[in-house]
């Protein structure tokens, strides 16, 4: 079979990236189409400040990587665009736009906006914490999907709204005019029933939210649609006669759209034994498992149970990530301290250790100055408070790896499973200090890589749906290891009991 081209649009929290990829069945290799900025927007919203995405902006940004990707395409030569399988989205999850006669109603919010405090009241007051676990398995986060929901509710903003599309499902309606809602991400929103699949009517009724809010179901490798031809002419622009045409042949195809169903297709391992930290913003730590674990024991400990692509579990903890020194850094730079990340860690790995605190502390979720906050935890654990900015990256990234481990080790402890090694996948992956120590902390060999996971789950979903390559997850996973470079990181010192 002759080489394909997927395209992947991959929207992270922070920024987001259009990449082209070639594929055929031992043949995987990416090209970054365009990258850009992902910022939030605070507002004054009345009575107090509102968190927003730019969501315009970035569907903007998607347009233009597009285009971009299918001028490439014809450049190549031979089939041009032709030979363009397919397009695909994933975002991070949880965050949704309201629609109303089909247009977008209002800015989506931001998930670290403060209006969700009032929605985890209100579902708590309606349903038990122990009674949705025993229905969604999601771990209890305040910024939810079912929270926020319930927020806007209260506040009349679901007044005459058809239907709340998730941030990809939203994108994909933009390039097709289709509504649906894909599995994954589905089961981040806390109103999925993670046992049957479905939407769950129980939930909905006792939550007073109306069942047509959420739309159809689709599952990664399953056709969303065409190409509308408003989009198709946007991006047949510079193309020449006939491109418009052409593009009409190319299918958005659902994947794995929250990013971290689809970064753990690329694991580039065929062992089960395993666990994975997909890092980013966000670190999610955790296991692959064919069902989920629904036992107090997990909802005590704040496990989650996320849909997988092929029907798999991510059985997982979301652990704060590489927010704790952005943040810092963007503080740092408004205060003039000079803050260049990879002189940091060099700094920070020349220290002898570092003060460990917890980094899922909730003082630590919103934005905004984030080292005084860092001092105050240090000082509660009984901890030295860093005193320069190497020191506070040494004790982010050594909180960290002491969160991987301890997380790691529930993991395993709850769902019955052992752990042989841990893959760490994302940007995270290429933090050679954080890898190292993590191997240290919980005395396993720790594989990192790749960095562009994300992308590289969306594009396997979508060329097995085109018929390109085939198999199970492990068959595709056997293609990323041959076909991406992986660091392996073995423990220094003796293992922390596990």
């Amino acid at each position: 079979m002759t080489d394909s081209t997927v395209i992947a649009v991959d929207l992270g929290a922070t920024s987001g990236r259009v990449i082209s990829a070639t594929v055929s069945p031992n043949r995987l290799q990416l090209g970054l189409t365009s990258r850009f900025p992902n910022n939030p927007v605070t507002v004054w919203a009345g009575q107090a400040p509102a968190m927003h995405w730019n969501l315009l902006e970035l569907y903007r940004e998607v347009v233009d990587g597009l285009r971009v990707a299918f001028r490439e395409a014809q450049r190549a030569g031979g089939s041009g665009l032709g030979s363009i399988a397919s397009l695909g989205v994933d975002s991070w999850a949880v965050d949704y736009g309201r629609m109303r006669g089909g247009a977008l109603a209002g800015i989506p919010y931001h998930y670290r906006d403060a209006r969700t405090a009032a929605g985890v009241e209100a579902v708590h007051g309606a349903i038990s914490p122990a009674e949705l676990y025993a229905v969604n398995g999601l771990q209890f986060l305040p910024f939810n999907t079912v929270y926020q929901l319930a927020a806007d509710r209260d506040a009349g903003l679901l007044d005459g709204i058809d239907e709340a599309l998730l941030v990809p499902d939203l994108i994909n309606y933009w390039l097709t005019g289709e509504r649906r809602a894909e599995r994954t991400n589905a089961s981040t929103t806390g109103l999925l029933d993670i046992g049957t699949g479905r939407w769950s009517d129980a939930l909905l009724t006792r939550l007073r939210l109306p069942a047509s809010l959420l739309p159809p179901l689709i599952a990664p490798g399953e056709t969303v649609g065409s190409l509308l031809p408003s989009v198709r002419d946007e991006l047949a622009l510079g193309l020449g006669a006939g491109a418009a045409s052409a593009l009409s042949t190319v299918p958005v195809v659902s994947v794995g759209s929250h990013d971290t169903a689809s970064a753990v297709v690329a694991v580039p391992s065929t062992d089960r034994n395993i666990a994975y930290i997909s890092s980013g913003t966000w670190s999610l730590v955790g296991l692959e498992l064919d069902s989920p674990v629904l036992t107090e024991a997990s909802r005590a400990a704040n496990f989650t149970n996320e849909g997988g692509v092929d029907g798999r579990i991510r059985f997982l903890r979301n652990v704060m990530g590489m927010w704790l020194i952005s943040e810092c850094l963007r503080e740092w730079e408004k205060a003039g301290v000079s803050a260049d990340l990879p002189t940091l860690l060099a700094q920070a790995e020349a220290l002898p250790g570092g003060s460990v605190f917890d980094p899922d502390h909730p003082d630590l979720l919103p934005a905004g100055p984030m080292t005084e906050r860092i001092a105050a935890r240090c000082a509660e654990a009984g901890q030295r408070i860093p005193s320069n900015p190497a020191e506070y990256v040494r004790s982010i990234v050594e909180s960290l790896a002491e969160a991987y481990h301890s997380t790691i080790q529930q993991a395993a402890s709850l769902s019955g499973t052992s752990v042989e090694a841990i893959h760490v996948v994302g940007g995270g992956s290429q933090n050679a200090l954080l890898c190292q120590l993590t191997a240290d902390r919980t005395g396993l060999p720790v594989i990192a890589g790749p960095v562009e996971a994300t992308a590289i789950g969306n594009v396997l979903v979508q060329a097995r749906a085109a018929g390109v390559i085939s198999g199970d997850l492990e068959s595709l996973r056997a293609l990323v290891a041959a076909s991406v470079p992986l660091t392996r990181y073995t423990p220094r010192r003796p293992s922390h009991p596990r």
